[in-house]
């Protein structure tokens, strides 16, 4: 199993562009944040679309990230197909036990099963720009850019495997971003237009996970690494150069709700 998460300087920029984004944002919202109505501003594309795409652009460039014009049909797509929570589906897991401190819980280790994920690796300049456009591409794939030819359905966690590493001090650029498939597509796949896009099946995997809030970028998921790495009663037993940044929250938020997975080995 591999996983997620998002990169940056730590500053307060612009969220990192993800699926999650675009649910963050109605098209009221968008069209009060700007000077004219979508109306006004719509002149070559549909009105939506035209701010939608804008906002993922801007938010882009503080990233050094650029969003070709071709995405704002797919932008447009999941932004209408996923305008409530109860729209996601979360990844089915059973929960085997936790650790608590004063109150406090640590961490959850939990046992994912055996299912088909979407998986794109990429290696960019950047450890961000890897990220952001794995998830673009994932988010083609999601919205139509399939065999079906329909949108398949979002679930969160969105994934991220991130490798490091003996020391946790230095974090690769390569990333593999991970869509895990709606249950009603496990059985049978829709396969991706996109070549670089594989569809794996990933075995049943134990991991050990511990919520943080905040962005996700270079520095706090080492510091995150470190952190659960102290907690652990022995983690010898869990795998120590790859680990997960799960995300379920927008990542423009400035509390964004993320955890870090670290994987047991298989027996």
């Amino acid at each position: 199993m591999s996983g997620g998460g998002g990169g940056g300087d730590g500053t307060d920029q612009p969220g990192m562009i993800t699926l999650e984004d675009l649910e963050s944002f109605s098209e009221e919202q968008l069209s009060d944040s700007g000077n004219g109505s979508l109306e006004e501003e719509a002149e070559t594309m549909d009105e939506g679309d035209d701010r939608l795409l804008h906002y993922w652009q801007d938010a882009a460039r503080g990233h050094q990230v650029e969003v070709s014009e071709d995405m704002a049909e797919p932008i447009q797509q999941l932004t209408s197909n996923n305008q409530g929570r109860s729209q996601r589906e979360h990844i089915p897991f059973t929960l085997l036990s936790h650790k608590e401190k004063c109150g406090e819980l640590l961490y959850e280790k939990r046992q994912y099963e055996k299912g088909h994920w979407a998986c794109i690796t990429l290696r960019e300049d950047t450890y961000e720009q890897s990220i952001c456009y794995g998830f673009m591409r994932i988010m083609r794939y999601i919205c139509q850019q399939n065999s079906l030819g329909e949108y398949l359905g979002m679930t969160l966690p969105i994934i991220t495997v991130v490798r490091t590493d003996e020391n946790h001090s230095v974090m690769s650029h390569d990333v593999t971003v991970a869509y895990f498939l709606p249950a009603e597509h496990q059985a049978q796949p829709p396969q991706p237009a996109d070549s670089e896009i594989i569809i794996e099946i990933w075995p049943p995997t134990t991991i050990y996970a511990r919520a943080f809030t905040g962005p996700t970028n270079e520095v706090t998921i080492i510091n995150q690494i470190n952190a659960m790495a102290e907690l652990l009663d022995a983690p010898g037993l869990c795998i120590l150069d790859s680990f997960i940044v799960a995300g379920y929250t927008n990542p423009a938020h400035r509390n964004r709700q993320n955890e870090i997975w670290f994987l047991q080995r298989p027996e």
